[in-house]
């Protein structure tokens, strides 16, 4: 996942329906990066042995110098107490776009080597300490009851498809891009996907009520043969029926602007081709409205496919 500096992207999210009168005040700072779009040439980004956390505080105050920003945030499950500390950003050209009183929720990446990095990704600005920002691309964050357009793709055999046609099914739709060379990003989802596939197989009823659907955010690069070829290796087969239940398919450059923006799918251009991104993975009803938003990679198959049989009433 390319984390290095690159163009820094600052956006008004919206949240929902119940909290749709915060958008004004809110700011997503799109810092992550992704194994095969996300890839960056420095270590941290190439190695998988950063554990994840979830993070909420306030800043302090900010050193451009270190590219560090000194947090008071609250306990984080799991790993630390309550307290105020400084952290390094995993993106340091940011920090400037950071003031005292900003309350930010955050990634925070812990190495499990014996580095023992600390780093701050996935910046999102909740509340500002100066509210001077002027956002120019405004996100969704997917809500449930949210109605999803019927966003058009092409999948692995090269064929047409879009998301209405899964109407009357549970769809589970995320991002990835072929390329991803980081283990817990990309590749785990697919992974995850992979699981869900199995377990879903299991129970004819409810594989018949359910669809996968994974989408690139990498159109010059993710032709029908790559994704097949790339299905293909989490799938275990080639076969066109092996594909039946799971698609892997790239929309035009247009759609996935308008996609991305939708599913709150932060990506921008890094080094050497690479691609830096955020995670993002839903779970549409069968009416075509969302039922839940995963951001991040901490959620697991079971977890999913429980919100999944409940959705189909089972």
């Amino acid at each position: 996942m390319a984390l290095s500096a690159r163009p820094l992207e600052i956006a008004v999210v919206n949240w929902g329906v119940n909290r749709r009168f915060l958008a004004s005040s809110l700011l997503v700072v799109v810092l992550a990066g992704c194994h095969a779009g996300h890839q960056n040439s420095s270590a941290t980004e190439a190695s998988p042995s950063f554990k994840i956390y979830k993070l909420r505080g306030k800043v302090v105050s900010t050193n451009a110098g270190t590219g560090e920003v000194t947090l008071d945030h609250e306990a984080i499950p799991g790993f630390m107490d309550a307290m105020t500390m400084p952290y390094k950003l995993k993106d340091a050209s940011i920090v400037s776009e950071l003031h005292p009183g900003d309350v930010l929720t955050a990634d925070l990446l812990v190495s499990q080597n014996a580095d023992a990095d600390v780093l701050l990704d996935h910046i999102v600005v909740v509340a500002q300490g100066r509210p001077d920002y002027k956002p120019a691309i405004v996100y969704h964050v997917p809500a449930p009851g949210d109605a999803v357009p019927d966003f058009a793709f092409r999948n692995q055999d090269g064929r047409a498809i879009h998301l209405d046609q899964f109407r009357g099914k549970e769809l589970l739709i995320t991002f990835i891009y072929t390329r991803c060379p980081l283990p817990n990003f990309c590749p785990r989802v697919t992974h995850n996907f992979a699981v869900i596939e199995k377990k879903l197989a299991v129970d004819p009823a409810l594989y018949t009520r359910t669809h996968l659907l994974s989408v690139s955010f990498d159109p010059e690069h993710d032709t029908p043969e790559r994704l097949r070829a790339y299905g293909a290796e989490y799938i275990g087969s080639d076969a066109k029926s092996a594909f039946a239940h799971w698609d892997f398919a790239v929309p035009q450059k247009p759609v996935l602007i308008e996609m991305a923006k939708y599913f709150d799918l932060g990506m921008t251009a890094g080094p050497d081709d690479s691609i830096t991104h955020t995670l993002s993975t839903t779970l549409i009803g069968r009416d075509g409205k969302v039922v839940r938003f995963y951001p991040g990679n901490e959620w697991t198959p079971e977890e999913v496919i429980a919100d999944v049989k409940q959705a189909a009433g089972m």
